[in-house]
């Protein structure tokens, strides 16, 4: 017997735990992860930028978690060695109808209490000498790390507290009553006080079992990216984001210096027909046909034809990826560019068609299930792991 279970070994999940064995020492807690290694999905398939928090409402969950977020994350790296590198990034404005916009996006900045600073076109071209941009915005908190490292260190210090980290364990069913709560694995089963659902992909189908029909459907966004040669890592020094579109949900295709010395364009943003949909073949009935069943994915396309027609152009066409990068960057050309692995961003359609903004999280009875955490959840997820913790406080002290 448990007193607490937790589903889905990502970097929120891993999160969570900890923070639980930090507010509960002694407690008996286990993660279990179907897959036979820890942050095998969107933690290990994202960019690796540690965020500020600018592109999301003030007040939002993402606003608040991603700013306190991005402080702990690298005291978390401080504390424990893990590298990573406080760069700055910029939004740059390449042509005059993105100024408004990107002004905007400034005076977002200050509302989200983050520092900012406004760039004439020569001083955007001192921090990156290679853009075309009439005016940035220079977000200097803004970082870079290997969020696959700091989850093998959450998973260490899980492991020194007592918690188990349980692999190849595929929840098939869950029974959650008064008192206790049973989740039956493709090996074993298991019973807890508590349950926390961070299954990412999966997180709705989780909260399902568990009994709780929410009126959302996990939808994966594909995003590909390209590795840029060696020999052109010069002409991205940092960070470089495109203002993004306002009729568009995503922050468009933008250039990342990693952690390992690499240097990354991408994501588009194109349907998956497969929960896990890492490649443009990816195909499963089940998971095709939950989301073809679902109202919001027609409403959805109707919203966002001409959005969605274009990033499956780039998707099809490295040509048309290039020329969309080249308003960005120009002097980078489709030789210079390497297919790199592809992430999956697991993102909550609604039954009207809209995608839910913010991190959701859901309150059982005697569970928790967090069924929104795409990015910026990465830097946010030790802020993720304080409020599941709190929640669950408050329900022990009301039962």
């Amino acid at each position: 017997m448990y007193d607490f279970l937790l589903v889905g070994g990502g970097i929120v999940g891993l999160s969570v735990g900890m923070t639980l064995l930090e507010k509960h020492p002694g407690a008996k807690l286990a993660i279990l992860e179907k897959e036979a290694g820890l942050a095998q999905h969107q933690t290990g398939h994202n960019s690796g930028v540690i965020h500020s928090g600018i592109y999301y409402k003030p007040g939002s969950y993402k606003a608040r978690f991603a700013k306190a977020g991005n402080g702990s994350m690298r005291s978390f790296c401080e504390i424990h060695n893990i590298p990573h590198d406080i760069c700055g990034k910029v939004i740059v404005a390449t042509n005059e109808k993105e100024i408004p916009e990107l002004a905007k996006l400034y005076e977002r900045a200050f509302q989200n209490g983050l520092d900012a600073k406004w760039l004439s076109r020569e001083e955007l071209l001192e921090k990156e000498p290679y853009v075309n941009g009439l005016k940035g915005i220079y977000l200097p908190s803004t970082g870079i790390v290997d969020y696959q490292a700091v989850s093998h260190k959450m998973a260490e210090i899980i492991r020194d507290r007592g918690g188990e980290i349980v692999t190849n364990a595929d929840v098939c069913a869950i029974d959650e009553r008064t008192e206790i709560v049973t989740i039956e694995t493709s090996t074993k089963s298991y019973s807890a006080n508590f349950l926390v659902n961070c299954a990412g992909l999966y997180s709705d189908r989780i909260a399902r079992l568990a009994g709780y029909h929410v009126d959302v459907k996990i939808f994966p966004f594909r995003g590909e990216y390209y590795a840029l040669k060696q020999e052109k890592h010069h002409l991205v020094q940092n960070l470089i984001y495109p203002v993004p579109n306002p009729n568009f949900p995503f922050l468009g295709v933008h250039a990342t210096r990693m952690i390992n010395g690499e240097v990354e364009v991408g994501p588009n943003a194109v349907p998956g027909f497969k929960r896990e949909a890492y490649s443009k073949t990816a195909f499963d009935w089940k998971d095709f046909y939950e989301i073809i069943s679902f109202p919001g994915f027609w409403k959805l396309g109707l919203t966002y034809t001409k959005e969605g027609m274009d990033e499956m152009s780039r998707s099809i066409s490295k040509k048309r990826f290039v020329e969309n990068l080249q308003q960005l960057l120009p002097s980078i050309e489709e030789e210079d560019l390497i297919s790199a692995p592809a992430g999956v961003r697991a993102q909550a359609l609604q039954r009207d068609g809209s995608l839910i903004d913010d991190f959701f999280i859901v309150n059982g009875r005697r569970s928790i299930h967090v069924c929104n955490a795409p990015s910026p959840a990465a830097t946010a997820s030790l802020e993720i792991g304080k409020e599941i913790t709190r929640r669950i406080a408050t329900r022990v002290a009301t039962d």
